[in-house]
């Protein structure tokens, strides 16, 4: 054998180093291919394959504008939805004094109204998911089956939010929690 460059002219690991670049050359090729396949994916429920969850979060936001009358109201909700469906949660607290003069207006420990859901569609494009299903509402807007929509941005704390439910809108902040979309 001779010795070239501290290899032997023995020609095995050459195929080697071959394979290995051709392999990582081609995962790099699919897996650029898998990322621009999933920026836009639409998701009914019920689809024959499951992904894993498209879409969760969870988190507590403040609805922009208050409720009637100008009345703060905060909502602790959390959600999941997959090609195989999802629930949707969200609770809605205000303070027991409508007044924003009152030492309580900061007690947020009112039941202003529950959204309890079965999510049966998903919608996944550009970092924002939409959820569709049925709910039972309680307190304002009260009723079963009654359809609903949220939108929901990925992010952080600042990420926006919308429930519609009842014929009602609301817009949401996150303040604390996260809502991750893949």
């Amino acid at each position: 054998m001779v010795e070239r460059d501290g290899f032997s002219n023995y020609e095995p690991h050459r195929g080697i180093v071959r394979r290995l670049r051709g392999a990582g050359g081609w995962s790099g090729i699919l897996l650029a291919l898998a990322l621009m396949a999933s920026a836009s994916l639409p998701v009914s429920a019920g689809a024959a394959n499951d992904r894993g969850h498209q879409v969760a979060g969870g988190g507590k936001t403040i609805i922009e504008g208050g409720g009637p009358g100008f009345i703060p109201v905060t909502t602790v909700l959390a959600f999941h939805a997959n090609a195989q469906g999802g629930a949707f949660e969200c609770l809605a607290l205000m303070p027991p004094v409508a007044t924003s003069f009152s030492p309580e207006s900061g007690d947020f420990e009112v039941n202003a109204m529950y959204v309890t859901g079965k999510v049966t569609s998903v919608t996944i494009r550009d970092g924002t998911a939409v959820l569709q299903g049925t709910a039972t509402v309680t307190g304002l807007g009260a009723g079963t089956n009654l359809p609903f929509t949220f939108e929901a941005h990925a992010g952080g704390p600042g990420t926006t939010a919308t429930l519609t439910v009842s014929g009602l809108t609301f817009h949401e902040i996150l303040l604390e929690g996260q809502v991750t979309i893949h």
